[in-house]
């Protein structure tokens, strides 16, 4: 799933929160950051989405409940903008 121009980071970490199963965000390099940690969420993610212009992110949910979660979240956070 591709995200960008996120509005709402303690939402986005709140849904987080709520996903069972492991969410990875990929680097443009290729690492897997796991999105469950919250040293990766704090450090990285509202840093980049804060400060950044940022494209295209893509995210993988491992679980099928958590892709629906992110994506309902997703489109809230788009009809906002």
């Amino acid at each position: 799933m591709k995200i960008y121009k996120i509005q709402d980071v303690e939402g986005f970490f709140s849904v987080l929160d709520k996903c069972k199963g492991v969410v990875e965000l990929i680097t443009t390099e290729g690492d897997r950051l796991n999105l469950k940690s919250k040293l990766s969420q704090y450090l990285a993610l509202s840093k980049m989405f804060k400060e950044a212009d940022i494209e295209n992110i893509e995210l993988i949910a491992h679980e099928p409940e958590d892709v629906d979660l992110l994506f309902r979240f997703i489109m809230q956070d788009r009809e906002r903008d």
